[in-house]
């Protein structure tokens, strides 16, 4: 185990566009509780250079002070691990312990040096400004990582190499139990059914992100595997270009980044500002607003109401901004019809709701006819191919019912359609 525990910095490494390699960007310190970020002059001297993210990190000397409210500049964070990520780290520092530990327990920089190195995006962490030494996992199989999996949810501590492996994707976000897996040109996050899950959770996100890609959003691939008799969720990572038998590293960041807002405040974030941004800093903004505007509606339309700011993203080239395909649909549990969604909608009002929905078009250079056209297509569609998917996903009758008309196109969502 590294000696991160106890660093006040780490340098961050950056793979550049059209580049299979990382250079050293810069460093990480820890100034009282703050983390703040100064680029090596090595890095400014480059001709091809990039900024982390130039709203926040713009490229010059000297240490950069951070936005307002802000402990780590969020374009850093944003390469951190999440809750599940955090879990796993946990149960490799602490031992079983980490179940009935805070995560608070480990440092920002712990959670970053320990953290696997193919995380998403195109940053890592290192202690070393000269050697990198990439965090790569043992070989596992999905049988592997799934009791690998069960056993972090447990606090049951793991062999070396499953834990190894484990880490490996302990660098992505999200809560539920996951790992990354590779191939020979592609990449793959796998989602692991969950020991606390009522219903297969997995399956329901498989049926959302197909009926997603029917209903015509731009949306990450996604296949079904059955491992040890549970359901696993492959999604196929769009972060990563094959190049020559190894890879290229698309850099991203959050809506939050976006925003510049922490987890604290997200509950301030919005579509409507979100629209905004899109349309004074990302490419085809036209387009960008429609397929940010359908995917609001589809949201709404398959209950999907933990749509908060970490899970909308851009690729950033270091000038222009593009919206990333839609990941992490998952329509939530609901015991009643009324909910509400992680990102305000129109105003302040972030009901599931068609008609909020509708109000907040113009936002998006729609008109309101504009907008329930999209509505109402995508509830057709969701209508014509909801059959033909779930029997995709071998979903139980009451699996299916749990879905239907609870979560997707809850009648309390679609009023006035």
């Amino acid at each position: 185990m590294m000696s991160s525990k106890s660093t006040s910095g780490a340098y961050v490494w950056i793979w550049l566009p059209g580049s299979t390699e990382p250079v050293v960007a810069g460093k990480l310190t820890t100034i009282g509780e703050d983390l703040v970020f100064n680029y090596g002059r090595s890095y400014l001297n480059r001709e091809d250079a990039i900024p982390i993210y130039d709203v926040e990190l713009p490229l010059r000397s000297g240490v950069l002070p951070l936005l307002d409210g802000l402990r780590i500049p969020n374009c850093i964070r944003d390469a951190a691990p999440d809750a599940w990520g955090r879990r796993v780290i946990m149960n490799k520092v602490l031992g079983t312990s980490s179940v009935e530990i805070d995560t608070t327990q480990l440092t920002e920089l712990t959670y970053l040096l320990e953290s696997g190195s193919d995380r998403i995006g195109a940053l890592d962490f290192q202690l070393s400004p000269t050697e990198y030494i990439p965090r790569w996992s043992a070989n596992a199989t999905l049988e592997e990582l799934s009791k690998a999996a069960e056993k972090v949810e447990l606090g049951v501590p793991l062999s070396p190499d499953l834990d190894q492996a484990l880490l490996h994707g302990s660098s992505i976000g999200g809560a539920r139990p996951k790992a990354l897996i590779g191939g020979d040109s592609k990449k793959y996050i796998a989602k692991f059914s969950s020991v606390s899950d009522l219903y297969s959770v997995v399956k329901a996100e498989y049926v959302a992100m197909r009926l997603a890609h029917t209903v015509g959003l731009d949306v990450a691939p996604v296949s079904l595997k059955r491992v040890l008799g549970k359901d696993v969720l492959l999604i196929e990572r769009f972060d990563r270009v094959p190049a020559d038998g190894d890879w290229l590293r698309r850099h991203m960041i959050s809506a939050l980044t976006l925003f510049e807002l922490d987890d604290m405040t997200a509950r301030y974030a919005s579509y409507e500002q979100f629209a905004e941004i899109i349309r004074h800093r990302f490419k085809n903004p036209t387009e960008t607003l429609r397929e940010l505007y359908a995917r609001l509606v589809y949201n709404v339309l398959c209950g999907n109401t933990d749509d908060h700011a970490r899970n909308h993203a851009a690729f950033w080239d270091g000038e222009c901004l593009e919206l990333t395909p839609a990941y992490d649909i998952c329509p939530q549990p609901r015991t009643g019809n009324e909910a509400s969604h992680a990102m305000q909608i129109h105003g302040t009002n972030n009901m599931s709701q068609i008609e909020v929905c509708l109000q907040a078009a113009p936002a998006f250079l729609l008109t309101r006819n504009q907008a329930w056209d999209i509505a109402s297509g995508q509830v057709e569609m969701i209508r014509a191919n909801w059959d033909g998917v779930c029997g995709e996903a071998g979903l139980s009758e009451i699996d299916m019912k749990v879905l239907q008309d609870r979560q997707f196109l809850n009648p309390y969502s679609i009023i006035g359609l």
